[in-house]
């Protein structure tokens, strides 16, 4: 990556940057890229077959039940209201 290519990436990062420091940027940026390149390569190279048999593809279900009571909460989470209306929250009409 050139110095220009760094200097037009600030500008649409909206970071101002010298020409110093798009200089020193463009030097790191290879080095990044490069190293990205050989990871990517040694992954392509050690790249083995994998059967979808060896992994079987399984769904785990879980019984459908209450996780508790029905009404155990709801006086809590009424008292907790600022305004209630019998069993029910009170709230102001929005529409």
């Amino acid at each position: 990556m050139d110095k220009d290519k760094v200097l037009d990436l600030a500008k649409l990062s909206r970071i101002e940057i010298g020409e110093d420091e798009a200089e020193k940027l463009s030097h790191e940026f290879e080095t990044i890229i490069r190293y990205v390149g050989e990871v990517k390569e040694v992954e392509k190279n050690n790249k083995e077959e994998v059967d979808k048999e060896d992994f079987p593809v399984r769904n785990v279900m879980r019984e459908d039940a209450e996780p508790h009571e029905s009404g155990i909460y709801t006086e809590k989470i009424l008292s907790e209201a600022p305004s209630r209306e019998g069993q029910f929250i009170k709230v102001k009409k929005i529409l």
